[in-house]
């Protein structure tokens, strides 16, 4: 797969009329060989959204009953995209510095920006804290999850759990109540 960066990275599923873009803090080293956002089989993104209501026009439309990571280059059709704070892969998250997320979170509010989706959901508050310093400028060390007071544009910003392995206090049933809440959410205003 080719990018316009000098490593090999996951392409961003982003487009005009998104209703819901998921924010990741990086593509893990894993997925990027595989090619698909979530791939490792202990991440909890794919049950977890699977079992919610969130997911129910995709598996529908699809007509199958458990979503998998090959199904990432799908879910625009729905109006889901995929992108990350810092496309630059590393094993885990403790691989990312400063410099990157400088570097990376203003190139996300770009997009945000130019894609206009209604809510842009970051998988854990360490994504969303990191864009609201360095693409914003506001730090916000006491930002929780759920729906968020600030906006880019017309666009919500909303935050879930990270479904990471390494986020283990969370478990899947917390992850599939996060998304029913951000279905809850999406509904319109």
């Amino acid at each position: 797969m080719e990018t316009p960066f000098p490593f090999r990275t996951l392409p961003d599923y982003l487009g005009p009329g998104l209703n819901l873009v998921f924010i990741g803090i990086n593509p893990g080293l894993y997925s990027v060989e595989r090619g698909h956002y979530f791939a490792r089989s202990t991440s909890r993104f794919w049950p977890a959204f699977s079992a919610s209501r969130l997911s129910e026009p995709v598996r529908r439309g699809l007509g199958v009953e458990k979503l998998l990571p090959e199904h990432d280059v799908e879910l625009p059709r729905f109006g889901i995209g995929l992108t990350d704070v810092v496309k630059r892969p590393t094993a885990n998250a403790a691989g990312l510095s400063a410099r990157d997320f400088e570097e990376w979170a203003p190139a996300l509010l770009k997009k945000i920006r130019l894609y206009a989706p209604q809510v842009a959901c970051f998988h854990g508050v360490m994504a969303y804290r990191s864009f609201l310093d360095f693409a914003l400028n506001q730090p916000n060390k006491l930002a929780t999850r759920g729906p968020q007071s600030v906006k880019v544009g017309s666009t919500r910003l909303y935050v879930v759990p990270n479904p990471s392995p390494a986020n283990a206090h969370f478990k899947l049933a917390d992850q599939i109540s996060s998304y029913d809440a951000l279905a809850e959410f999406l509904q319109p205003q």
